[in-house]
């Protein structure tokens, strides 16, 4: 933070607080009710066993003496980011990392979307380098921009996107045994801190993008003109053209990193004992502001030929650009997945975002990003050059591996792994046009929650395919907090549970089954506020549950009932964004192989949802959800004017 001796400061945010033990123990019992009650349906344990298991209740210890030794937050300066990310295994690709595909440019020519162009380098455009010049540089500029006003009065919504923002440069995590670690930024001294990393063809190079700061001056770097961003990344293009005549090999670092964690610690462990080069070029790779993929390869789906499953033109090239930022077989080794936030433009000006999601979560990228395309390519805005020639001679560096043949065919192995990730992924978008926000809010008067509506949907298509309820997460977060991150709003409730089977109820009237989705709503509602304001359970209990000493006999019947597992196993994991108007769309992966990883933006005439799931489990189809959701919104609609029609629903 600055340490500027200005009389304003930023809005100071309270600390997260402990939830009271009775009162966290008690909204965790009110969750598992639902799962009691169909136990009960099904002959299985009565609903009154939650009075016993109540009873039988008693965690060990409590941890208000660390909220006194936390400097921050007992949650994120304890657990949270090691327990919620750095502790997987699993690949960062497709099961951790997030995506979000963007609009299209209009300033840009309509030629130049189909990929073609005569100032072709290194499989590159002329359009595709234009575009992330212009992208780069709005993107930075807002991190320039909230940088700026560091120090300044603001609201709490602006003190948490100061922090964060901050985070999601320079950053990158770093592989090791069991638990990973995130670094830390660069001195500003450093060339890395005004520098992007760029891939191309699977090769790194590092663009020096801010002007040089002298010793004596106080002022932060400037950032250099869109046009002068575009000739350094040009000159990297000529000599990526260079490279490939040639016939130079580059090291696929790209696939290394998309590999399984303790993989890649071990490979990355070797590579930088063969040689001080690799260690040289890691650092920078973590150390830049942020990530730059050129593709050379537009990705496009072949046209569906399944009368099952049908895919509209217009669907493909949605689905085309999604998977393309997301990663395909064809793109997956032109990223390194370890950046915290990633840029990605294909040769048709197709572009998007990646990044790795433990510095912060989704939605401040996605803002970052928004900023970035909101204000179309500014031509003019090209032909101011710095006029000065780079420190360097170049204005870039080439960031290369060297490798010995255990690390070639680990990249061997390492791509097929990344293959099979990507091959089994059921990624689409789904564009739901017939209503949106709008129509939710103000239909009939009852100012009915679109988020809450949105994951009633979620339920009743779940139920609809699957003939069963599970356990759903949805993401609220805890941002009017200092170092807030996240708290778990559990969807699956008793009133979430009894609206479905009253939608699922033939002989149900339209009012009885309104006045469930009210209830299932307002109880939706309530839960966010208190996941929203600290008063959340699932946070509190995880920390007592690690806080538990295994080696000295401590446990608690509480985290060893077999439905302690079971009511957090997330089949159905969600979360919603933004109105995301000028998203195409977004996601990430299922937590769980037989469930889904749903994203959505609301917005006020549209509703966009990102569904992730897996081919190889018969269990899972993204087409059929994305059926059943459009289902289940057009039935939710049609109740609502049939109930509103009913005179009793007024009473």
């Amino acid at each position: 933070m600055s340490t500027s001796t200005s009389n304003t400061r930023p809005k100071k945010r309270s600390r997260l607080p402990i939830p009271p033990l009775r009162q966290s123990l008690d909204r965790y019992l009110a969750s598992l009710e639902p799962f009691f009650l169909e136990d009960e349906a099904r002959g299985g344990m009565k609903a009154d066993s939650a009075r016993a298991l109540r009873q039988s209740l008693h965690v060990l210890l409590h941890f208000i003496a660390l909220d006194k030794v936390s400097p921050y937050n007992w949650l994120d300066d304890n657990f949270w980011i090691n327990v919620a990310y750095l502790e997987w295994r699993a690949p960062l690709l497709i099961n951790s990392n997030w995506w979000l595909a963007f609009h299209e440019d209009p300033m840009i020519p309509q030629r130049a979307l189909s990929g073609e162009t005569n100032n072709n380098r290194a499989g590159t455009t002329f359009w595709q380098i234009r575009r992330a010049s212009w992208l780069i540089h709005r993107m930075l500029q807002f991190k320039d921009n909230v940088a700026a006003v560091e120090g300044a009065e603001t609201n709490t919504a602006g003190s948490w996107l100061l922090e964060n923002t901050s985070e999601m440069f320079s950053r990158g995590r770093i592989p090791a045994a069991e638990c990973d670690a995130i670094s830390e930024p660069p001195p500003l001294i450093s060339p890395h801190a005004r520098s992007i990393l760029l891939m191309i063809h699977n090769w790194c190079y590092s663009v020096v993008v801010y002007k040089p700061r002298s010793a004596a001056d106080n002022d932060p770097p400037a950032l250099f003109s869109p046009g002068e961003i575009e000739a350094r990344i040009r000159s990297v293009a000529l000599d990526v053209e260079s490279r490939l005549a040639a016939g130079e090999k580059p090291v696929p670092i790209g696939l290394l990193s998309a590999d399984e964690r303790d993989k890649w610690a071990k490979n990355l462990h070797h590579l930088l004992d063969i040689s001080p080069t690799n260690h040289k070029s890691h650092q920078a790779a973590l150390q830049t502001l942020m990530g730059l993929s050129l593709d050379h390869i537009t990705h496009i789906i072949p046209p569906s030929t399944s009368s099952a499953h049908p895919r509209s033109s217009a669907q493909n090239e949605l689905d085309s650009h999604l998977h393309s930022i997301r990663s395909t077989t064809q793109n997956v080794s032109n990223r390194f997945f370890d950046k915290a936030f990633t840029l990605i433009v294909d040769p048709s000006t197709r572009a998007g975002a990646t990044g790795e999601h433990s510095p912060v979560d989704a939605l401040v990228p996605s803002i970052v990003a928004e900023y970035g395309v909101v204000e179309g390519v500014d031509v003019k805005a090209f032909e101011h050059r710095e006029g000065c020639p780079p420190e360097d001679g170049k204005g870039w560096e080439r960031l290369d591996w060297v490798a010995d043949d255990k690390i070639w065919k680990e990249c061997e192995q390492a791509k097929r792994r990344a293959e099979a990730i990507i091959q089994d992924s059921d990624d689409s978008v789904l564009w739901f046009d017939g209503y949106g926000t709008e129509w939710i809010k103000n239909f009939g008067g009852y100012k009915l929650s679109p988020d809450a509506y949105i994951q009633m949907a979620l339920q009743l298509a779940w139920y609809r395919t699957r003939g069963e309820f599970t356990a759903t997460y949805e993401t609220v977060l805890t941002r009017m907090f200092k170092h807030g991150r996240t708290e778990t709003l559990r969807t699956y409730s008793t009133e979430s549970r009894s609206w479905v089977l009253a939608m699922t109820n033939p002989e149900a009237s339209a009012l009885t089954r309104f006045r469930h989705l009210q209830n299932a709503i307002a109880s939706h509602q309530r839960r966010t506020r208190e996941a929203m304001t600290g008063r959340g359970f699932d946070r509190h209990l995880l920390g007592l549950r690690l806080l538990l000493r295994p080696l000295n006999a401590e446990h608690s019947a509480l985290f060893d009932d077999e439905l302690f597992a079971k009511s957090s196993e997330w089949k159905l994991s969600t979360s919603g964004l933004s109105a995301g108007l000028l998203f195409k769309g977004t996601g990430f992966g299922a937590a769980y192989p037989d469930g889904y990883g749903i994203n959505y933006l609301a917005a006020p005439n549209m509703i966009k949802f990102g569904i992730e799931s897996k081919f190889s489990n018969p269990l899972t189809s993204t087409y059929l959800f994305k059926e059943a959701i459009i289902t289940s919104l057009k039935d939710m609609q049609s109740l609502c004017i049939q109930a509103s029609s009913t005179p009793q629903v007024h009473l």
